[in-house]
């Protein structure tokens, strides 16, 4: 069982795992100790995007609970923002998409998903559907005093639309996903600069960009693959 497992991942794809591992572990001992919580969450959270790269619903599962580690973290760094995002709304898309792509598997493989393709007119309402949640989401932020509103905001704006195009199966997803690692790595630069222990989060979602440029590229290749 141990070497079919090992066997469904490319040699590069164990690398990558391996060496973000690495890093993150590294940069806990170096500038943490003590929050094993943020430890634990960025392994399950890097673990799940090599999932993702492959179309496999179990990073879906994995993204869930790393959503709901990832929403008491923000928390206690009153970052508000990021909490409502991840435990009202990144969470729930991944159980939309968790029951999406087991509904829509390529080939009846229950271990990769069926690419889709979005219409314009589907774009043009995602991007009317991105307007509204960002525009309640910012008086949301708001009341709660969030800190670092504009980048907190578009955090939400990158987050939801991720989520969305997770839930329709587009390879497109993991390209806004690193696009939200970038506003996420500035928010907790930010955040470093009043608590070091949050420079091992910053080097989280450097991996995790890293993972999601991986995955937008993989997801390419799987619908090339799938078409033909």
């Amino acid at each position: 069982m141990l070497k079919k497992a090992l066997g469904y991942f490319s040699v590069l794809e164990k690398v990558l795992w391996c060496s973000s591992v690495v890093l993150i572990i590294t940069a806990f001992i170096m500038f943490d100790r003590e929050n094993l919580l943020t430890l634990f969450a960025s392994i399950i959270g890097v673990t799940s995007l090599i999932f993702n790269a492959k179309g496999n619903p179990f990073g879906q599962i994995l993204m869930i609970i790393f959503s709901f580690l990832y929403g008491i973290i923000s928390f206690s760094c009153f970052y508000y923002g990021e909490m409502i995002t991840y435990l009202g709304m990144t969470m729930p898309m991944a159980v939309f998409a968790l029951v999406a792509w087991l509904r829509n598997p390529y080939k009846g493989k229950k271990s990769e998903v069926k690419v889709n393709s979005i219409s314009v007119k589907e774009s043009l309402f995602l991007l009317l559907l991105t307007v509204f949640v960002t525009f309640v989401f910012y008086f949301i932020l708001d009341y709660f005093n969030t800190a670092n509103m504009f980048f907190s905001t578009l955090s939400v704006s990158t987050s939801f639309i991720a989520a969305y195009l997770t839930f329709r199966r587009s390879p497109y997803f993991a390209l806004v996903y690193a696009a939200n690692d970038v506003v996420l790595i500035i928010l907790w630069i930010m955040a470093s600069f009043i608590k070091i222990s949050y420079i091992g989060v910053v080097i989280c979602f450097v991996v995790f960009l890293i993972n999601d440029l991986y995955g937008f590229v993989s997801w390419l290749q799987m619908e090339k693959r799938q078409k033909n």
